[in-house]
């Protein structure tokens, strides 16, 4: 495994944070997946594409921008109409897909070194992502395994729900540390803790 130097090395500070008197509301961390993938198809080849993320991944994609599946190694989700990010803890996942997605289907791009993957978990997850995007966090509106593309302040981002209280957030390595300081400064109000 090649080892990435993390863009937040400089400001991860494990340990709790903030308002932390009446608990900890909410959980930050670094992910560090060792492969993240966009993946599109060309027109008229969607259906193709899904079958090729399960042919590889091993995950049941439902048909649709937003829809996603995780197994907690792997996962994937549609963010645009024939466009769907993949993820796997493990390295090399881009040759994986190489004799699958063939060029009359689509495209792999491997992302791994362009993105860095943040965790937050928590009661107050979605609170405190409310803070940054225009978006109904709430589980009805965004349910377990969907994903979302957005942006703050011109940091695009890419959301994952993971868990009932558990989003994985995928941003461009060059703004990892700004959106890493503004999500510690949004958790203050409600105790944080890094891992």
């Amino acid at each position: 495994m090649v080892e990435r130097q993390s863009p937040l090395e400089l400001e991860l500070r494990t340990g709790s944070h903030g308002d932390f008197e009446h608990g900890i509301e909410v959980i930050l961390s670094e992910t560090r997946p060792g492969s993240i993938l966009q993946l599109a198809a060309w027109p008229g080849q969607e259906k193709a594409l899904i079958a090729g993320i399960r042919t590889v991944t091993g995950l049941a994609l439902p048909d649709g921008a937003g829809a996603g599946s995780t197994d907690g190694v792997r996962s994937v989700f549609g963010f645009a109409p024939g466009k769907f990010t993949v993820v796997d803890e493990a390295e090399g996942l881009a040759s994986a897909f190489a004799n699958v997605v063939t060029p009359d289907i689509g495209t792999v791009t491997d992302l791994s070194h362009g993105r860095t993957a943040i965790r937050i978990a928590g009661p107050k997850a979605e609170w405190v992502l409310a803070k940054f995007f225009a978006i109904d966090f709430a589980l009805p509106a965004f349910p377990v395994d969907a994903g979302r593309s957005t942006m703050h302040h011109d940091v695009f981002a890419q959301i994952q729900r993971t868990g009932t209280d558990q989003f994985d957030i995928y941003v461009f390595r060059s703004f990892a540390r700004s959106f890493w300081k503004a999500l510690c400064h949004a958790s203050e109000e409600v105790g944080y803790e890094v891992q």
